[in-house]
């Protein structure tokens, strides 16, 4: 099984920038999803951003199109979520996680998981 470890969260002002970044335990293959999710308080765990590992294809969750952007480097086993234009909304744990099986914006179709990181965005 792999391990995903997530890093780069913190505290940010209105507008601010974050990048998160996710390296994997081992090699990530071509044919799979990575994604980043994010739970608030009281909320469910939605899909954020997802990356089809092997090309590239990108997909957004319509709150974060236009400020958020992932990519990985498959050198370096990583994933990253470059966040701009952060408001308080966004405050939440973001986890990285990987779907062997390809596309999905369900968590539960996902087999790895970080465990996650706290962004917190001030008004």
């Amino acid at each position: 099984q792999v391990q995903l470890v997530e890093s780069g969260g913190g505290l940010v002002q209105t507008g601010g920038s974050l990048r998160l970044s996710c390296a994997a335990s081992s090699r990530t293959f071509s044919s799979a999803f990575m994604a980043w999710f994010r739970q608030a308080p009281g909320k469910e765990r939605q899909f954020v951003a997802g990356i089809r590992w092997g090309v590239g294809n990108t997909y957004y969750a319509d709150s974060v199109k236009g400020r958020f952007t992932i990519s990985r480097s498959s050198a370096e086993n990583t994933m990253y979520l470059q966040m701009t234009s952060l408001k308080p909304e966004d405050t939440a744990v973001y986890y990285c996680a990987k779907n062997r099986g390809g596309y999905s914006t369900m968590h539960s179709e996902f087999d790895d998981w970080g465990q996650g990181t706290l962004v917190t965005v001030s008004s």
